[in-house]
């Protein structure tokens, strides 16, 4: 027993360790422009990421789903996709400054939004809706929009591991991106409880689901989680799909698109597993045109086991 709490205890310490290091280096970056801390951020992960363990994940990951791009080019994908991870670190500190969308703005600032008409007409139409998105550009502006628009908007996120960064991490995000309910066991019945008040959900799709459905991504098997589809057919609501890009010089741009066409089976229930498949196929979609925006270090397909 006591080995059992020096062990714990010696874990946690490393946890916390490892938090107060990230927050001391957050701290800093705040003393400089956001432009000149976050291109900083870029340039170490990309030197930082290939000296990791996820990097030969990352690689493995990229060789599967384009088989038919050269080496060069797989490991120009991953340099990207690790200085958009940093970046997307460096944007934590900085979000409320590089959220400056302005509709009555005439010049483009530095955030575009592609899909306005959507999100006023969900303003000022209110019912359950969900908006489904990627782990692609910086999707933590997704619900910064949302809740500059006015939407009342529920969103689903994961903690980070660490609980110390956690707490942090939840405590950033509720004071810009409105409600929040973190990734559990219970996290689907708010979910449903938000639908059933007639408010909106957000949800990332893209994340690996042990116990989840069935399908394909980049042709290979995965297992996706239902709770999308599941919620769509007991609320029987509309569901958009969203994406953050980012542009040349530090810009991004912001897309909600129509309303999906959810699969139905030939008694007009929800097809499940087809409404599972559909995510898939959008975010792949997005990815395939934007490969560097995804992270490719996620164990999307579990072969981290297998390397």
């Amino acid at each position: 027993m006591l080995i059992t709490r020096l062990v714990l205890a010696a874990d946690r310490f490393r946890q916390w360790l490892i938090a107060q290091f990230v927050f001391l280096l957050l701290n800093v970056l705040k003393l400089f422009p956001a432009d000149t801390a976050i291109n900083f951020m870029d340039r170490v992960v990309r030197r930082i990421g290939p000296k990791t363990s996820r990097h030969k994940l990352t690689l493995t990951n990229l060789r599967n789903a384009f088989p038919e791009k050269s080496d060069a080019e797989i490991q120009e994908i991953a340099l990207e996709s690790w200085g958009n991870m940093g970046r997307l670190a460096a944007e934590y500190v900085f979000l409320d400054r590089l959220f400056d969308f302005d509709p009555y703005r005439a010049e483009p600032g530095r955030v575009e939004v592609s899909g306005i008409p959507l999100f006023l007409e969900l303003r000022d139409n209110p019912r359950p809706f969900i908006v489904f998105t990627a782990h692609s550009g910086n999707f933590e502006m997704l619900p910064v929009a949302g809740s500059a628009f006015g939407l009342d908007v529920t969103v689903l996120f994961r903690p980070p591991n660490n609980p110390y960064m956690a707490d942090k991490v939840f405590e950033f995000r509720k004071e810009r991106m409105g409600n929040l309910v973190p990734s559990h066991a219970g996290s689907s019945f708010a979910l449903a409880r938000q639908l059933e008040r007639g408010g909106g959900v957000g949800v990332l799709v893209d994340q690996k689901f042990r116990k989840g459905l069935k399908t394909k991504f980049f042709g290979q098997d995965v297992q996706t989680n239902p709770l999308l589809a599941k919620l769509v057919r007991q609320f029987n609501c509309e569901v958009y799909p969203a994406r953050c890009i980012r542009l040349p010089g530090g810009r991004f741009r912001l897309e909600l698109e129509p309303a999906v066409e959810i699969p139905r089976r030939t008694d007009g229930s929800v097809d499940v597993t087809a409404t599972a498949q559909m995510l898939n196929d959008k975010v792949e979609s997005w990815v395939r045109e934007y490969p560097g925006q995804w992270l490719w270090y996620h164990d999307r397909w579990r072969i981290k086991r297998y390397l």
